[in-house]
């Protein structure tokens, strides 16, 4: 290869690098990597927002985000929460529901299956018998007591078929 090639090829980069077409894509993709930095920041400060409660602790996400270009923004994708803070307190609702729910003895009619009380004596629906009535009070006994726990009152066994 003669120096004049060598030397027509060296000037034909330099009058690439020196023309307008290079200088126009250069500053638009220098724009299109400071926009992508500046949004991925603002996504990590959104992001930190949504599963740190924390202020502080989001702070440093965000800075850490912007401090160190997209780099930042993998530092903080390892270390985030797994579960959004929503997802946190919609679970111990639920975890509290359910709770209440099994706290709450829920009683079944053995025949329908009905939702009946702790107080009730027979099904609503059915009009099975659940419990006997007291001789004295009238409240309801367990099919188990032998006393009324209200009056003192014996249990009569044999007139409600328990025996």
């Amino acid at each position: 290869m003669s120096a004049f090639a060598l030397a027509s090829t060296f000037s034909s980069v330099d009058d690439f690098f020196s023309s307008t077409t290079w200088l126009v894509g250069r500053n638009l993709g220098i724009f299109f990597a400071g926009f992508f930095w500046l949004s991925v920041a603002w996504w990590v400060l959104r992001d930190a927002r949504r599963r740190i409660e924390d202020p502080w602790l989001v702070a440093i996400a965000t800075v850490v985000g912007l401090a160190l270009p997209f780099v930042g923004a993998l530092v903080y994708l390892l270390f985030r929460s797994p579960e959004l803070l929503e997802d946190v307190r919609e679970r111990e609702l639920e975890i509290r529901a359910m709770e209440e729910r099994l706290g709450r003895r829920l009683l079944h009619c053995p025949k329908c299956r009905a939702e009946v009380e702790q107080s009730f004596l027979v099904c609503p629906i059915c009009t099975t018998r659940l419990k006997r009535a007291c001789r004295g009070c009238h409240a309801p006994l367990e099919p188990l007591w032998q006393v009324c726990p209200h009056c003192e009152s014996p249990a009569d066994l044999s007139a409600a078929g328990y025996e």
